[in-house]
C-alpha cells in the first residue's frame, strides 16, 4: 500500500475518501463550513503524508523509475493546486469568522492555520513530483544539481521548497525553457501564498492573541 508502486491516482482517491467521510461525519455537529475545512485538512494531509512516505525511501535510480512511471498529468496536478489554494482561502475565512466573534471559538482559528499549512505543503509536494517527472522526461535534463550522483526525491523537494520559500533557485542551475515556465508558475503561486494567505493568517493570529482583539 505504501510501496513505490502505489500510483498517484490511488493515493488521490483514498485521500478524497478520507476527506469526504470526515466532512460527512463532522458536518452535522460542526456545520458544513468548518466540516469542509476539517475534511480538507485530513484528506490533503493524508495525500501529502502518503506521497512523502512513498518517494522519501527511493534512491536515485528508484526515483527515476518512479518518476517515469508516476501519473503526473497536468490536469490532476492543477486540480490539486487549485484545490489547495481555495482551501487555504477557506481557512483564512474561518479565521475571519472567528475574529468577528459571533459564535466563534479559538479552536477554529487553529483549524484555519492548519488548513493553510497543509495546503502550502501540498502545493510544493505536487511541484516536487512535477519537477522529477520533467527532469526524467527530457535530455539534457534541464537542471543541474551540481553533484555526481543521480538526484533522488530529496533533491527535488529541496528545489520545490526552496522556490516556495524564497521564490528563486539557490545552488541549482536551470537550463530548460520547460523548467523555467514551470518554475515561473510555481513561484507566482508561492508568492500568492506568502504575500496574501500566509501574511493575512499571521496578521489575524496576532489580532486574535491581542487582549483588545
Amino acid at each position: 500500500m505504501f510501496g513505490p508502486d502505489s500510483p498517484r491516482g490511488a493515493r488521490l482517491g483514498w485521500s478524497g475518501v478520507i476527506g469526504a467521510v470526515t466532512f460527512a461525519v463532522a458536518s452535522a455537529r460542526l456545520g458544513p463550513a468548518v466540516a469542509a475545512v476539517l475534511g480538507w485538512i485530513l484528506g490533503a494531509g493524508a495525500f501529502v503524508l502518503w506521497t512523502l512516505v512513498v518517494v522519501g525511501r527511493l534512491d536515485g535510480p528508484g526515483a527515476e523509475s518512479h518518476a517515469t512511471r508516476e501519473d503526473s498529468t497536468r490536469v490532476v496536478s492543477d486540480l490539486i493546486l487549485i484545490g489547495g489554494s481555495i482551501a487555504s482561502l477557506g481557512g483564512v475565512g474561518v479565521l475571519l469568522a472567528t475574529h468577528r466573534g459571533e459564535g466563534g471559538a479559538p479552536w477554529q482559528a487553529v483549524l484555519g492555520v492548519l488548513c493553510v499549512a497543509v495546503s502550502w505543503v501540498l502545493v510544493h509536494t505536487v511541484y516536487l513530483l512535477r519537477y522529477a517527472a520533467l527532469y526524467y522526461a527530457q535530455t539534457p535534463r534541464g537542471i543541474d544539481f551540481n553533484q555526481t550522483e543521480p538526484p533522488d526525491y530529496h533533491d527535488f523537494a529541496y528545489l520545490a521548497f526552496t522556490l516556495g520559500m524564497t521564490y528563486q533557485v539557490s545552488d541549482t542551475a536551470i537550463s530548460s525553457s520547460v523548467f523555467r515556465r514551470t518554475v515561473l508558475r510555481h513561484t507566482l503561486l508561492s508568492y500568492v501564498f506568502g504575500s496574501v494567505i500566509l501574511a493575512t493568517t499571521i496578521n489575524l493570529v496576532v489580532q486574535l492573541a491581542s487582549p483588545t482583539g
